[in-house]
């Protein structure tokens, strides 16, 4: 189904501002989004939104980009708050330049011209093995307690329970300590041999890392203090970089720790070292870059060269170019470039499974196009601590919206929670996946070339119809709709835009209508567009 309109480049009205407050007149009914990922699921926006986009990511990506349906664009380099008002949008405390304009008369039309001017599509895109199998992530299963025999029982366990290998990422403590990028010796008394029985198995091994460091590693510390490598503390007597002699000390979820300034090139180079040791030592594929949220750096911490918590978030980004394996949650003004996403650590819940959908949307809008819903069932370990609060339907269901999205991961052990009948609706949606892989890997390498979502809303294809606020389903390319169930439901209403739609059971639907299906659990509906 190829699109009936024409892109047009040609906008109107640029403006560039950087003042205290801007007003932007909207259009008779125009709705906007933003590139707040976390809040996917409050697009378009009601009256009274706002947001401050300076060092707010919320644990997920944020892009300073925001779009209406008759084709009003806005962007800025630095961060900006906004606020919805019923007929504007109101522009505060920004700290750079504020451009909008319009293009065309749809949101389609300004999303192509902001990602052809602001985040161009680099050519590239992430390791393909994201996009072909499942991924798995040790996290759920072991928590805080990464060792080299339960690794091996959570690969053996996906491959003996029919599951088809991946990635693997071993996640949080595998490592001596934080900056010392080893693994734990008594955890760990092989790693070399554990990642060539991984390989041997089908699997490539990420490893979680992130840019702090663990204030009492005497020697790395003292290693990168004399290039001054971290974030420093700002005192009253020290209020400059070249001042300050004491480096900052930052609150995060694991404690406190000081932090790389990768504005330093001597802290870009330390790392880069470590990482290519680490892949050199023990033959690991690529990393899982975490932490990096801006808000966990101190507006007051010096770094080497000025850099908002933006643009230390944004650096810190940067560095992950450098593997084609690799995976970010927390994300600033990054689209376009070859790096896997993930939405934040969702709840085991059937609300925050609602807002996978509107979230992955969101991510591939505003140019996050390589993707991923957060891990199959949720990837919150609090949730799982107590059994009496699991539903097995929600990995199920959680495992049909993953099935069709641009990447696939899962963490809670399939066959250790559920039955038969459910572990067996989970392998029918990877069943489905696999049919769809070539589809997914084709849109992928497009989207890698110009930018393009890989899955999106029907509004992105459909501009202008009305269907502007439906978030239960979404567009895998311009054909193929997706509309899984999110609930305790086992049926559903479909929206079809006008046209011939055949079903994943074969049944054919005339289009421009809402129709009631059923949806058992281990179906997963989805309608091809027909010629």
């Amino acid at each position: 189904m190829k699109l009936s309109f024409i892109i047009l480049f040609a906008f109107v009205s640029l403006k560039a501002f950087s003042q205290d407050t801007i007003r932007i007149d909207l259009l008779p009914g125009e709705k906007i989004w933003s590139g707040v990922i976390k809040d996917g699921e409050k697009m378009p926006y009601d009256a009274d939104y706002h947001y401050d986009l300076y060092a707010n990511n919320r644990e997920n990506q944020l892009q300073p980009l925001l779009l209406g349906n008759k084709g009003l664009w806005v962007w800025s380099e630095d961060p900006y708050a906004f606020e919805i008002q019923h007929d504007k949008i109101i522009i505060t405390n920004a700290k750079g330049s504020v451009k909008y304009g319009r293009a065309g008369n749809t949101m389609t039309d300004a999303r192509k011209y902001a990602s052809a001017h602001f985040f161009p599509a680099s050519g590239k895109m992430p390791g393909e093995l994201l996009f072909l199998r499942p991924q798995y992530n040790t996290w759920i299963e072991l928590t805080y307690h990464q060792n080299q025999a339960d690794v091996l029982k959570y690969a053996r366990g996906i491959v003996d329970n029919g599951f088809p290998p991946g990635v693997i990422m071993i996640d949080d403590t595998w490592q001596e300590d934080y900056g010392v990028w080893r693994f734990h010796p008594g955890r760990f008394p092989d790693p070399k041999a554990m990642v060539s029985q991984l390989h041997q198995m089908g699997f490539k091994v990420m490893l979680w890392i992130c840019p702090f460091i663990s204030a009492d590693q005497a020697m790395t510390m003292q290693q990168l203090m004399k290039d001054k490598a971290l974030l420093m503390q700002q005192k009253p007597d020290k209020l400059t970089w070249e001042k300050a002699t004491d480096p900052a000390i930052i609150k995060w979820w694991n404690g406190y720790s000081a932090s790389l300034d990768f504005t330093n090139p001597a802290a870009v180079t330390w790392f880069n070292d470590e990482l290519d040791r680490i892949v050199k030592d023990y033959d690991v594929d690529g990393f899982k870059f975490d932490a990096g949220d801006m808000h966990l750096y101190p507006p007051d911490a010096l770094s080497m060269k000025p850099a908002t918590p933006n643009q230390l978030c944004e650096l810190y980004a940067q560095f992950g170019l450098l593997f084609p394996l690799n995976e970010y949650r927390a994300c600033w003004k990054m689209a376009g470039q070859p790096l896997g996403q993930r939405l934040h650590d969702k709840d085991h819940s059937w609300e925050q499974l609602q807002q996978l959908i509107p979230q992955m949307i969101t991510e591939g809008l505003v140019g996050y196009t390589f993707s991923c819903p957060d891990m199959v069932g949720g990837g919150n370990w609090t949730s799982f601590l107590d059994p009496k609060t699991f539903n097995q339907d929600i990995v199920v269901r959680s495992a049909q919206i993953h099935a069709l999205m641009p990447m696939m991961q899962f963490s809670v052990a399939p066959w250790r929670v559920l039955d038969a009948a459910h572990q067996a609706a989970v392998k029918k949606a990877i069943a489905i996946r696999e049919k769809f892989t070539p589809r997914i890997l084709e849109l992928a390498r497009q989207s890698a070339i110009a930018g393009d979502p890989i899955i999106s809303s029907m509004e992105y294809y459909f501009p202008n119809q009305g269907f502007e606020t439906i978030k239960d389903q979404f567009m895998l390319g311009e054909n193929i709709l997706v509309a899984p169930v999110a609930s305790q439901a086992t049926s559903r209403e479909v929206v079809l835009p006008k046209g011939k739609w055949v079903s994943d059971d074969g049944k054919i639907y005339q289009g421009g209508k809402t129709y009631t299906i059923d949806v058992p659990l281990d179906r997963l509906p989805y309608f091809i567009w027909s010629k």
